[in-house]
Parts: structure tokens; C-alpha cells; sequence
């Protein structure tokens, strides 16, 4: 696959496993989401990004996998929240879309114009997510860097770089 291609014949998650996917609760999922979300962004937000957000209600659709994630901002960082009947904004696009966008492959106006990424909902806090999404400095996810090799290089370098075991420590 060429890496560069950002066509609409890209990856997309086949049936029977977004079948599957569909089946698995949805509350896990968001939680594993948010820590992400914790981890990688939330310390980049503006202030006034922070306070628009401040318990809005956001959900993330993976449409192809057949995946939806939950969740709201408290002020201190995003938490995971029971599937909702209703949300201020819902984001959906493929799975594929979003590791694009993850990645920094792809910008959200390029797949909301070629309609690959919706976006529902509270339309001023839309732009607000939008916006904040695209002025961020933040590093490229690398999927490489999740390779099970690499993880544990990075494991590895930890503790023999003057790390000192635990039972070690006195």
C-alpha cells in the first residue's frame, strides 16, 4: 500500500471483524480512549478551548469498525462516560481516516470536504475542536514505535540506563 494515498480505496475494517467490535461494551473502549486522549492532549489545550469543552458531552465514531467512543471534559481531563442518547458533537469517520489524522497524514478540512469525516452536532463547538486539532504542535503518532520491539527497547533502556530494580531500593 502506498503510504502516501490518502484515496478513498484505503483500509477499511472488514465485516466480520466490525461485527465483533460491535458486540464489545462500549465504556471500556472509551476509557482506553480518554487515557490516550489524557496522555497526548490534554495538557496541550488552550484555556479557552478547556472552558468551551467543560462538560460537553463528545463522541468518536469509527464508522467501518463499527466503534463508538464517549466521553466529556471536566476541566482536569477528559473521562469516559456510559453511551449516551444524545451528544454535543459527534466526530465519525474510518478507522483508517483517523489514524491518518493521528499520524498528521491527512488535515480534518481535506476529509470533512471529500466527506470522509462528519461532524454532527453543536457546530460552533465543532469548529472549536477543529480548530484546536489543527493549531496544536503535537508529535506524530508513529505506529512504528508500538511495535512490540520497539516497546520493549524503550522497556529495556529504561531500567539499564542507572535504573535501579525495585528490590534494589532499600
Amino acid at each position: 500500500m502506498n503510504s502516501n494515498s490518502s484515496s478513498s480505496s484505503s483500509f477499511v475494517v472488514p465485516a466480520p471483524a466490525a461485527q465483533l467490535l460491535a458486540r464489545l461494551p462500549a465504556y471500556p473502549g472509551s476509557l482506553l480512549l480518554v487515557s490516550a486522549l489524557n496522555l497526548g492532549l490534554a495538557r496541550h489545550l488552550p484555556g479557552d478551548v478547556r472552558q468551551f469543552l467543560l462538560n460537553k458531552k463528545l463522541r468518536i465514531h469509527v464508522r467501518d469498525a463499527r466503534l463508538t467512543f464517549d466521553f466529556a471534559w471536566t476541566g482536569q481531563r477528559f473521562a469516559a462516560c456510559p453511551r449516551q442518547q444524545a451528544c454535543d458533537l459527534t466526530l465519525s469517520a474510518s478507522a483508517h481516516d483517523f489514524l491518518r489524522l493521528a499520524q498528521r497524514q491527512e488535515d480534518p478540512d481535506t476529509l470533512f470536504f471529500s466527506r470522509r469525516l462528519s461532524i454532527e452536532g453543536d457546530t460552533e463547538l465543532g469548529l472549536v475542536v477543529k480548530n484546536a486539532l489543527d493549531a496544536l504542535e503535537l508529535p506524530v503518532f508513529d505506529l512504528q514505535q508500538w511495535l512490540p520491539h520497539q516497546v520493549l527497547a524503550r522497556f529495556a533502556s529504561r531500567w539499564s540506563g542507572g535504573a535501579r530494580a525495585p528490590e534494589d531500593r532499600a
